[in-house]
């Protein structure tokens, strides 16, 4: 049987040879359809298990493949932006947090894009989802790259680091160290191509204070440090996408006093920085807000999930604002993933610009009747060996798999990538129909020109250092949309 991974520099060139042509700085692709074979699926196995010499010339050949066969990785900022003029309205970017089985599932999602004519459409990963998944930017970006040449994707990629957030117990700590690393973080993405980051220092609001103003300052004017940080190293010609957030998710509803409170203030440091440095710095393109639902929704006891409520009215509000007054694409809506399907055209009947998904593609994969029993139960063994002080008194068995469950993804990455053919088929197969259904609901599919429209392709440069970073992975116990 042939390996799975190349093991070296130069077997991965030899297998090359006659399909990509290897320079210094990038790659000529004589032979599409050849490494569209078998050869794109051993260089995603090499990127992610590979020796790491191998994995890492995998991810730099990854890059400039895609580059090549016209899967370039993108901004969404400037089609963003043309929504807040008006030039669209009702579609809702699905953001689908990727968390496990990452080549096939990714690979799912551009099918069910082609299938449904969507160009509109966000792979993300938290900061904390990098800790249990096992999966870091420079990784991370390479396997979705690796999708869409697989399935032949042409046109742009849109890659985002979502929820790199702050965590209100390390700032405590060390203010200055918990802010350096979600600016690394963001840093580390980027060199790997990703064109969007989400910022989260709502972790920081202080509802102690008088006022609205007063209570989001350290909110907004931390989110302007990583906006400076993350505009000075952008590619040229590339509008980074950045949000913001004014509402930590599962906690009270946003209200449009709240949004303006931050805005000002962000606006207002935003022109000082640049009154201060001489630089011109572009702001958010997107708000995230909070409006009813909680991550992952919440499981009863007998391992059922409860509804979801999200406040679409104020979700509409919000996004109105957020357009007319402050030219922003539209509120950002998180935590959405375990309403029922049919509710997903409401995010479009509100105008929201995006809406982040995850838990529920989690659950359809662990609770697939595709799924081998017997990995089901060494995942969960794991999880009462290694994580027995999340279970909280009174939990039921469901709950506690249920919550605790994502935290088996990274140690058990391998045995998910190698699920045995029907199993793997019979889960992808679900969650295509999930995909295709969501895509439809949400207003993106067959609306492709906007994104053809807005959106300039710029091939961001592409290094050869390793492309993972030089931080600890994190776990910062955020509950993932």
């Amino acid at each position: 049987m042939t390996s799975l991974q190349y093991e070296s520099v130069v077997e991965i060139s030899e297998a090359a040879d006659g399909m990509v042509r290897i320079e210094q700085d990038g790659v000529e692709v004589h032979d599409e359809a050849g490494v569209r074979g078998e050869f794109i699926d051993r260089l995603v196995w090499t990127a992610v298990f590979g020796p790491d010499k191998a994995k890492h010339e995998s991810r730099w050949l990854i890059r400039h493949i895609a580059n090549a066969s016209g899967a370039w990785s993108a901004s969404i900022h400037n089609l963003y932006i043309a929504a807040g003029k008006g030039a669209y309205s009702n579609a809702t970017t699905p953001a689908i947090n990727v968390r496990s089985m990452a080549y096939d599932v990714s690979r799912t999602i551009f099918q069910a894009a082609a299938e449904t004519e969507s160009r509109q459409v966000i792979f993300e990963l938290a900061r904390s989802e990098m800790g249990y998944t096992d999966q870091r930017p420079g990784e991370y970006a390479s396997v979705v790259l690796a999708a869409a040449i697989k399935e032949g994707w042409r046109g742009p990629v849109f890659i985002q680091g979502d929820h790199y957030q702050t965590s209100q117990s390390a700032w405590d700590k060390d203010p200055e160290a918990e802010l350096n690393a979600v600016r690394n973080l963001a840093l580390e993405a980027i060199e790997a191509g990703y064109g969007n980051i989400d910022i989260d220092t709502s972790t920081l609001v202080n509802l102690s204070l008088p006022t609205l103003k007063e209570q989001q300052r350290a909110n907004y004017v931390r989110t302007v440090d990583l906006t400076e940080a993350i505009r000075g190293v952008e590619p040229a010609g590339v509008t980074i996408s950045i949000g913001g957030e004014i509402g930590e998710v599962g906690k009270t509803n946003s209200t449009i006093e709240d949004l303006d409170a931050y805005m000002e203030g962000y606006l207002e440091e935003l022109d000082r920085r640049e009154a201060a440095t001489g630089k011109t710095l572009t702001g958010i393109s997107k708000i995230s807000v909070q409006t009813g639902t909680s991550h992952g929704g919440s499981v009863l006891p007998d391992g059922s999930i409860d509804d979801v409520s999200v406040d679409f009215e104020t979700l509409a509000k919000l996004s109105v604002v957020a357009k007319q007054h402050y030219g922003l694409g539209g509120a950002v809506q998180h935590g959405a993933s375990t309403l029922p399907e049919e509710a997903f055209g409401k995010f479009a009947a509100a105008d929201a610009v995006e809406v982040h998904l995850a838990t529920a593609f989690q659950n359809a994969i662990y609770d697939s009747p595709h799924f081998p029993k017997e990995l089901l139960g060494r995942m969960y063994s794991y999880l009462d060996a290694n994580h027995r002080d999340e279970r909280k008194e009174g939990q039921t068995d469901a709950q506690f798999y249920y919550n605790a469950r994502k935290r088996a993804l990274g140690p058990f990455k391998h045995d998910l990538w190698s699920l045995p053919g029907e199993a793997k088929a019979g889960i992808l197969d679900d969650l295509r129909h999930r995909f295709v259904v969501i895509m439809r609901e949400l207003g993106v599919a067959g609306r492709g020109e906007i994104v053809e429209r807005y959106v300039t392709r710029v091939d961001m440069p592409v290094s050869r250092s390793d492309g993972s970073g030089n931080l600890t992975n994190v776990d910062l116990g955020e509950e993932g949309e």
